[in-house]
């Protein structure tokens, strides 16, 4: 039986190609998006804001009336923020958390009543390597990925006694649409202190994502995962380089691995 899949955010990037690739692969997808694309005909595409708890209700359960079961939810759907933490309007900070973390939430409330009765389901949250370290002139954005793994944690004890798999994913960088798309904040005022700064962090930034894996590295490695019968909670899905500052985050002291961390960002 083909297992079915609705995953958020297919617009362009992880979403695109993970949707593609798994219905290649033979698997019923269900993918969402803001606005009208293009996209593999293969892949079924659902008009829906995430941050709409209704809609979302709603675009679930036409998913169910269709087909009776959904499989697998993949949270993918999100923006980027960049800036100083200081001079980040809240316009931009509610759009972030609505986004990236609430949509989450959303999708997951939704599905949950169906998954629990049915007694199985994987519930995939797309993170970051910006969840697992505070990233500078990122900071918005790793807070809603910090909050998307706390979350997980305290879903996956819960939904265990269903047979409900939660599994986060914290890509490293890639070369998506979110440089090009990224909301950055650079005042007008001539007192902002961190414009210089964040100019030249930025700068490291976009080299880091432009020089990133193909967004299709990721898309086959989450087929993989989906594969297996007993997968791990998590998977840090990045070059070596990005997978040892996961670890020395781990096991150095704090002030060292900050050193290290604003080294690579050019911060005095």
């Amino acid at each position: 039986m083909k297992k079915v899949v609705f995953i958020t955010g297919i617009s362009s990037g992880f979403g695109k190609q993970t949707s593609s690739y798994l219905a290649q692969k033979g698997y019923t997808v269900y993918g969402t998006v803001r606005a009208e694309c293009e996209h593999d005909p293969l892949v079924n595409v659902l008009q829906l804001d995430v941050t709409d708890q209704s809609a979302v209700e709603k675009c679930i359960g036409l998913v169910l009336e269709n087909e009776g079961r959904i499989d697998v939810l993949i949270n993918n759907a999100g923006m980027h923020t960049g800036g100083a933490i200081e001079v980040t309007p809240n316009s931009h900070i509610s759009a972030q958390m609505e986004t990236n973390f609430m949509g989450a939430v959303h999708t997951i409330k939704a599905v949950l009543p169906a998954m629990r009765n049915k007694g199985s389901g994987t519930i995939m949250n797309i993170s970051s390597i910006g969840g697992l370290m505070g990233l500078p002139f990122q900071g918005y954005y790793s807070a809603c990925k910090f909050a998307i793994e706390g979350f997980s944690e305290a879903l996956r004890m819960e939904v265990k006694q269903f047979k409900i798999k939660v599994i986060v994913i914290n890509p490293g960088d890639f070369h998506t649409n979110n440089t090009k798309n990224r909301k950055n904040v650079f005042t007008s005022e001539n007192n902002d202190s961190y414009k210089e700064q964040f100019s030249k962090s930025l700068s490291v930034i976009e080299h880091d994502e432009n020089n990133g894996w193909n967004p299709e590295v990721l898309a086959h490695k989450l087929y993989k995962i989906l594969e297996k019968k007993r997968p791990a909670n998590r998977y840090v899905i990045a070059s070596m380089e990005q997978k040892l500052a996961v670890l020395l985050k781990r096991l150095l002291p704090g002030k060292w691995f900050a050193r290290i961390l604003s080294s690579h960002y050019g911060l005095r």
